[in-house]
């Protein structure tokens, strides 16, 4: 009988999870990369385990952890999967969320192990695979044209969501399969990383027709980010705020992504992609002192107050404010009224209910439950700069002039693009060269995805993504498990209670393009 050393693996608290569908290499991955300093009152234990003809000895059981993190280590040593393994105890068989202190289990005991490891599963080759040829239970979810779910890791329904709304962006999932890392700053590694983990996750949504386990990005994200390794007393991973994960998250691709692609209008820039420019006029009443700046945000925000009933009374409640400071005329504190308007379109627009705010009672953000309504169609013309409404008008009157919305697309009559006007819509029309010169924002934003929260407080509770298809179908993301949802549930996620209610909202800018052919010109209007 041939007896063998174990490794052992140096893991991390890691929740009960499907055991069907988690990726059982990449769990065997995070256990042994992660490194945690035990304390002494950790309790370990040595056994051995007897598999058909093999003994393993000296393997090491941390009972602080889950049996199932156990039978991981044994998948390491036999390639028996844990949902194959039967390990047999004392009154029974040993489950995967069972407790260590009520089995009984003793310095030096022998288990008894079975299961089949068969044929450890190899990377497919690429190559057609056809709808009829996928199991049962996954011909549904393919039939109805949707990515993969995500497996929630424990507490990361925030990453989660985040994760499924900003794969829904076609120009994103291109710019991170051209990035390859050259020429960037090698001192920022865990930005590379991260951008690297971003790009395989986005590649396994695509290809997967089972939930993903997001190991890997969940580990890089950790290590970039040390706020989301936050752990309970009992060492669980603790909820986060899902906007400071999509925010973190832009942030890092936003310094990675298009810095080396000369072709720009192939591989937009994040900041192309998301950021709008907010133009702001600063004055005092009483000073007569007025000055204007100008900064990039990637969302705009919505305040909530007892007169919001409209995502746009929000917005425009936001874009006025109240600074109190030190006067140079005056020499003494002053009043001064802030207010902002748009200058410059993103393609996609973010907005971000400010649902949350710190309450002293509870030390913990609390929740703003009011009812705001948000529309599947947003026009932002209102919150626009006279200069930027000028450059939107002819766009406009070209997309209202269409008489098929729906299929978004005929042929016109000669239109002379030259005239009075129109020369803004043929050139850089947001003043940043943004879209190409034959692609035109609107300031008509098609809504493709939420981001929700069910609960109390930001830092609990649980969050979800509802995404729109190509195909206009809309899904919700409840982490592993995707759900077809129909449209007129979307708008019902505007809150008022403890349901799910809109958090972050992503809108799709509706664009028109121009094709000139001969003396004819087609007109396409449509969101990207």
């Amino acid at each position: 009988m041939n007896t063998r050393e174990p490794k052992l693996l140096k893991h991390t608290y890691y929740s009960s999870l499907p055991v069907t569908c988690v990726s059982l290499r990449d769990i065997a991955t995070l256990f042994a990369e992660a490194s945690v300093s035990k304390s002494s009152s950790h309790s370990m234990l040595k056994v051995s385990v007897k598999w058909q003809k093999e003994v393993f000895s000296s393997v090491e059981i941390d009972t602080t952890q889950p049996p199932y993190v156990f039978k991981c280590q044994l998948f390491d040593l036999t390639g028996v999967p844990p949902e194959r393994q039967k390990i047999m105890l004392k009154g029974g068989i040993l489950k995967d969320d069972g407790d260590w202190s009520k089995l009984g289990i003793k310095e030096g005991q022998r288990l008894l192990m079975m299961g089949s490891s068969g044929e450890i599963p190899q990377a497919p080759e690429k190559g057609p695979v056809f709808v009829e040829d996928l199991p049962e239970e996954e011909q549904e979810h393919a039939a109805l044209g949707h990515t993969a779910g995500l497996l929630n890791l424990g507490n990361t329904c925030y990453m989660n969501s985040t994760v499924q709304c900003l794969h829904t962006v076609p120009e994103l999932k291109n710019a991170l399969k051209k990035y390859s890392g050259g020429g960037a700053n090698e001192l920022d590694t865990s930005s590379h990383l991260l951008t690297l983990a971003t790009r395989e996750l986005f590649s396994e949504l695509d290809t997967s027709h089972r939930a993903v386990a997001p190991v890997r990005f969940w580990t890089v994200l950790r290590g970039k980010y040390p706020q989301f390794a936050q752990q309970t007393n009992t060492g669980m991973y603790m909820q986060q705020d899902a906007e400071e994960c999509w925010t973190q998250l832009l942030y890092t691709l936003s310094q990675r992504l298009g810095v080396t692609d000369d072709d720009r209008t192939s591989a937009p820039t994040l900041k192309e992609l998301f950021s709008l420019e907010l133009a702001s006029r600063i004055s005092c009443s009483e000073s007569g002192e007025e000055a204007t700046e100008k900064e990039r945000v990637y969302s705009l925000k919505c305040h909530i107050s007892h007169d919001v009933n409209h995502l746009l009374d929000g917005l425009k409640l936001a874009m006025k404010s109240e600074l109190e400071k030190v006067s140079p005329a005056l020499q003494r504190s002053c009043v001064y009224i802030k207010q902002t308007q748009i200058s410059d379109l993103p393609l996609y627009m973010t907005v971000q209910f400010v649902r949350f705010f710190w309450k002293r009672e509870s030390n913990q953000k609390a929740k703003i439950l009011r009812k705001v309504e948000y529309p599947l169609l947003l026009d932002v013309f209102d919150l626009c700069t006279e200069e930027l409404k000028e450059t939107l008008k002819v766009p406009r009157q070209i997309l209202r002039a269409e008489d098929d919305a729906k299929a978004c697309l005929r042929k016109s009559k000669e239109m002379d693009v030259d005239g009075p006007g129109a020369s803004s819509a043929a050139g850089d029309s947001t003043g940043s060269g943004q879209t190409p010169a034959h692609q035109k924002v609107t300031g008509y934003y098609d809504l493709v995805a939420v981001l929700t929260h069910k609960g109390r407080s930001a830092d609990s509770g649980h969050y979800v993504a509802w995404v729109k298809q190509e195909s206009g179908k809309w899904i919700q993301f409840d982490d592993h498990q995707p759900i077809p949802q129909k449209e007129e549930d979307i708008t019902r996620l505007s809150g008022g209670g403890d349901w799910h209610m809109a958090y972050i909202l992503l809108y799709k800018d509706y664009i028109f393009e121009l094709q000139q052919t001969g003396s004819l010109i087609w007109i396409s209007c449509g969101n990207r």
